[in-house]
């Protein structure tokens, strides 16, 4: 089967530097697309990033921005717009996960989840439309979490609801956004192997979340290596998902205990 491949585009990668922004930021290069590597603070992660592009004969360069603040966001998609060109496909993947319970999480951390988790799309959304528009094409692919849909880990009531509005946000971007082009689809990661997802366990712990994952799998395997998630994400960023849009894309080895309702 021929690779989906995206030559000629630009994409800017939100959360750029780590885990699945960074196997995507891998994915689109080698698919030909130049590529905006955002970080917020991992600077030496995303410059090295960068480098192992363009030494592989790539185009990228990264640049620094909070996607929860607005101008921000505007200032860096216009110095994307400057070094690579118009961006038309974005993967609106910054996230932050921080637990809490709803008799004890702390205010301060559901708004910053939501202004990143949330906010954050909008406006890098607003902000790469317009050309889009003038294109006559785009892609926007949000990242979300299977703990939108279902009950997994506890402490994590917050994150999941910011991540359920991101679905909301996609079904809408996509009614708005269609008659222009421009297609707007979700993908939802299991519990994938990052520094995010792990910062908190010790090696038994991971060790007990992937046996815990695994046993409730179609695949008995429910815990995802990044690339896999970012194969998923260059699909929709390329042609060949052309007449696909709204879409909310599970991928997550088939999570027996959401079968049921989903």
């Amino acid at each position: 089967m021929t690779p989906a491949r995206s030559e000629g585009h630009v994409a800017l990668v939100t959360g750029g530097s780590r885990g699945i922004g960074r196997a995507t930021c891998l994915r689109l290069a080698e698919a030909g697309a130049a590529v905006a590597v955002n970080y917020q603070s991992s600077q030496r992660a995303a410059r090295e990033l960068v480098a192992q592009i363009q030494a592989a004969g790539g185009r990228a360069q990264a640049f620094q921005a909070d996607v929860s603040d607005r101008m921000a966001v505007e200032t860096m998609v216009d110095r994307v717009r400057e070094a690579l060109g118009t961006v038309d496909i974005l993967v609106n993947n910054a996230g932050i996960l921080l637990r809490g319970s709803l008799l004890d999480h702390r205010e301060d951390d559901f708004d910053v989840m939501w202004r990143t988790n949330v906010k954050g799309v909008v406006y890098c959304a607003a902000a790469v439309a317009p050309g889009m528009i003038e294109l006559g094409w785009g892609r926007v692919i949000n990242l979300s979490s299977n703990a939108a849909v279902g009950t997994s880990l506890p402490a994590t009531t917050f994150y999941a609801a910011t991540k359920a509005a991101v679905l909301s946000l996609t079904r809408r971007l996509a009614l708005e956004l269609g008659p222009h082009g421009i297609t707007v689809n979700a993908v939802l990661p299991g519990f994938t192997m990052t520094d995010m997802t792990t910062a908190h366990l010790t090696p038994e712990g991971i060790a007990g979340v992937t046996d815990f994952f695994n046993q409730r799998s179609v695949l008995g395997r429910g815990v995802a290596q990044p690339e896999e998630i970012a194969h998923v994400i260059a699909f929709l960023a390329s042609e060949k998902s052309a007449f696909m849009t709204g879409q909310l894309l599970l991928a997550d080895g088939g999570r027996t205990d959401y079968l049921s309702h989903v």
